[in-house]
């Protein structure tokens, strides 16, 4: 089996619904002998930031001179950057190879009942390549939810929960019902850390914690961002772990919610490790090698040109305290594209202001909003606005429109991101 076939046999396991149960990811562990428990796990989840954190974690580690597998997603531009050993993406031929492996075992199941998903055959791909490669520790970031997302049956011995707020319906309309369904990652006995504040949801995974016996720790109580200061191409921030402090780390994050990503990475980490001190070198050269494409990252200056997935309220309020705390600019240029299932109005709310010129599109999904409905929603709130049939076209646009000390902003969804990084770089 070749490559490209490996991708089409996967991609004709995409779903038409959500199945919410483990019962075929249990019956292919079964079938291959628990792949996913010969490694221990950091399993992190939340609404936004997990893969800056399963970044931040991988480097950290990969410092710590540990054999790291990393799931994440989405991806941008290939499905191989979703699974990484020591931050490498899978190869091609390995995906096939493994692929090819596993696809018996996949029509096996198939046979059982409902059909394998594709994201259940990718995370079991991916648990199946993590053994092979005798990994130390996977960094694994569910894929949407929490108990019954396909990456529950790993070996969670550190749990991470990133803020909690609402994102995709099925997970529950406020955040208290989104935290019930994510806190169903934390294991019995494990360590489970938090940057969740809200009294609300905070009980919850409190709740969780006490019934399988697991121990909590929460940003601002065992462990802090101290203070944060722009830097060049990021900002320093002082860490406090436990009793521990590391000052002036440099990080090429920008704003308070990367900064918070990045400290709750490396608290599981040291929980990870048995609560050791983390060497403040090996601090300082894991964060330096942090790169988290598609989130608030600069492709080019003059005109300063910044890509960011925000595809929701939260990670849109994010993005824009990030943005004006972190660059500045004469005029501003949005190019927009959201999928039609997202919260579009509130979204362009909280980003439409900011701009002089917005420019709707559609990303290419089936998924995606049209640029009419956007356009509408941007023009309603009294912006300048264009329009473009593709992301291609409106990236265009945007550069034709911006002079030198003008910013663009290309946002909406990791779909837009990726079609405008590929332009940009170059990459089609």
């Amino acid at each position: 089996m070749d490559y490209a076939r490996a991708i089409e046999a996967l991609e004709d396991r995409m779903p038409t619904r959500m199945v919410p149960d483990l019962d075929r990811m249990r019956a292919l562990s079964d079938l291959l002998n628990q792949p996913q428990r010969t490694y221990a796990s950091i399993h992190i989840t939340g609404t936004n930031g997990k893969t800056t954190s399963a970044i931040v974690a991988t480097e950290l580690l990969g410092a710590l001179g540990l054999r790291v597998g990393t799931y994440t997603s989405p991806h941008l531009h290939t499905v191989r950057e979703r699974i990484a050993y020591d931050g490498e993406p899978i190869s091609e031929e390995e995906f096939a190879a493994t692929y090819e492996y596993l696809e018996p075992f996949l029509e096996l199941v198939d046979a059982m009942g409902e059909r394998v998903t594709y994201f259940e055959a990718l995370t079991m791909l991916a648990e199946v390549w993590f053994a092979e490669r005798a990994v130390d520790v996977a960094v694994v970031e569910v894929g949407m939810g929490g108990e019954w997302d396909a990456t529950n049956l790993v070996d969670g011995r550190v749990a991470v929960i990133t803020e909690v707020a609402v994102d995709h319906p099925e997970l529950g309309v406020t955040p208290v019902e989104v935290a019930r369904e994510k806190s169903g990652i934390i294991k019995e006995g494990a360590v489970c850390l938090t940057a969740e504040h809200a009294r609300d949801v905070l009980a919850v995974i409190e709740q969780r914690c006490h019934s399988v016996g697991a121990t909590l720790r929460v940003d601002g109580r065992e462990f802090g961002l101290e203070a944060r200061r722009l830097a060049v191409g990021g900002q320093a921030l002082d860490l406090r772990i436990g009793g521990d402090r590391y000052d002036e780390v440099l990080v090429p994050l920008y704003g308070e919610r990367m900064a918070t990503d990045a400290l709750l990475a490396m608290a599981a980490v040291s929980a990870f490790i048995g609560d050791l001190a983390i060497d403040e070198e090996v601090v300082r050269a894991g964060f330096a090698n942090v790169r988290s494409p598609g989130r608030i990252e600069v492709l080019r200056r003059r005109p300063l040109l910044i890509v960011d997935g925000a595809h929701n309220p939260d990670a849109a309020s994010a993005l824009r305290e990030a943005l004006f705390e972190s660059f500045q600019w004469e005029r501003l240029v949005i190019v927009i594209g959201m999928l039609a299932d997202k919260d579009i109005a509130a979204v362009a709310e909280i980003l439409v202001p900011m701009a002089d010129l917005v420019i709707a599109t559609s990303p290419p999904s089936p998924r995606a909003a049209s640029s009419d409905r956007l356009a509408k929603e941007s023009a309603r709130l009294g912006v300048e606005t264009l329009s473009a049939a593709t992301v291609r076209g409106a990236v265009a646009q945007a550069i034709e429109q911006a002079g030198e000390r003008d910013a663009i902003l290309v946002t909406g969804s990791f779909y837009t991101v990726a079609e405008a990084r590929a332009v940009v770089l170059g990459l089609s």
